[in-house]
């Protein structure tokens, strides 16, 4: 836009109305996202990765990823999907239908790289990375495709082979705002990303302003993932989880307070805990025994150890969507799903 006020400067007697125009002009306007400037190089998880152009062609690995990428407005763009918990947010649901899935758990490097990609994106370093079940970063770039994976898995995280890892920090949800700006960058679609940081910014600020000014420091919370065997020890959410940050953004309280993000934790040592709400996670997977819901809660009613939780006693269940779970934008979904629990629990009063 030019200068409103240089360029009417010999009309001396309006210049002060041009200037209050011009300011009410840029008050009003949203100032747009710069474009992207190619070659975008970007360091991921410990790796430089260089982008010419906008990808063409992505396969994308894990669901959380998955539906970031929807979020962006780049359905378009996947040529395949795998690694799905559950369904996929409503609002994709027609557009996910149209994609191939390649795998519902890990994919084969072949059925990846067969689909002729030009960025393999994914969630966990688990999958792509350097013990990657699917192909390791190299592997991919040696045919020329480029990879991305989600900082939520990489920073101040320690991925070890066959675990879910050990996470040193806090996980907050900056660092899914890094994943979608940086994925909008590479896209040249910094407004998208931007419009949707707000919408998950604001949606997190509606749901602690839900519960008002409860006081939950006290209240002990557990978050049940699975259990290979009903009745062993159960996939616990760490101190630095993504469940521990829905607790700390709520202000209620982890009962475990172990680094590993998902470690197994025998019931014995969670009942001297003695949580009062117990979150229970639902899935279509049927992986593990205690991958169902209700399996799950029949188990803790039923046990001898757990039926004496004051969580099972007093029915404090609160059932969420396994992907809220996870280090992704469901994280919001999460801390929604735990307030009206414990709002409809008539813990927030």
């Amino acid at each position: 836009m030019p200068n409103l006020v240089t360029s009417i400067r010999p009309l001396a007697l309006l210049a002060p109305l041009a200037a209050s125009v011009f300011a009410i002009v840029s008050l009003s306007t949203p100032t747009a996202a710069a474009s992207t400037a190619y070659p975008l190089k970007i360091t991921n998880c410990g790796q430089s990765v260089s982008f010419e152009k906008p990808p063409e062609k992505i396969v994308s690995i894990g669901q959380g990823m998955t539906e970031i990428l929807f979020s962006l407005g780049l359905a378009d763009k996947i040529a395949g999907t795998a690694v799905w918990v559950g369904p996929v947010l409503k609002q994709f649901d027609a557009d996910n239908r149209k994609i191939k899935r390649l795998a519902d758990n890990d994919p084969s490097f072949e059925s990846v790289v067969g689909e002729e990609p030009d960025l393999v994106a994914a969630e966990f370093e688990w999958h792509v990375g350097a013990q990657g079940s699917v192909g390791k970063r190299e592997q991919f770039s040696g045919l020329g495709i480029n990879t991305y994976v989600s900082p939520a898995d990489c920073v101040a995280k320690v991925n070890t082979d066959g675990g879910d890892g050990v996470r040193r920090e806090l996980f907050t949800m900056d660092l899914i705002y890094q994943e979608i700006d940086e994925l909008a960058a590479i896209f040249d679609i910094r407004d998208r990303g931007d419009k949707l940081i707000a919408d998950l910014k604001k949606r997190e600020a509606d749901a602690v302003a839900s519960i008002g000014n409860a006081k939950l420091g006290a209240l002990p919370v557990v978050f049940w993932f699975s259990s290979k065997e009903v009745a062993g020890d159960a996939f616990i959410a760490g101190k630095n989880s993504a469940p521990a940050y829905i607790l700390k953004t709520l202000g209620a309280k982890n009962v475990v307070t172990t680094e590993e993000e998902w470690p197994l934790v025998g019931w014995e040592t969670i009942a001297e805990a003695n949580p009062s709400v117990i979150v229970i996670a639902t899935m279509d997977r049927r992986r593990y025994a205690a991958d169902d819901p209700a399996v799950k809660i029949d188990f803790l009613e039923k046990d001898p150890v757990t039926r004496q939780l004051d969580a099972v006693k007093n029915k404090r269940f609160v059932e969420m969507d396994a992907q809220s779970m996870n280090p992704t934008i469901r994280t919001i979904d999460g801390i929604e799903i735990l307030a009206k629990g414990i709002k409809s629990l008539g813990l927030s009063q």
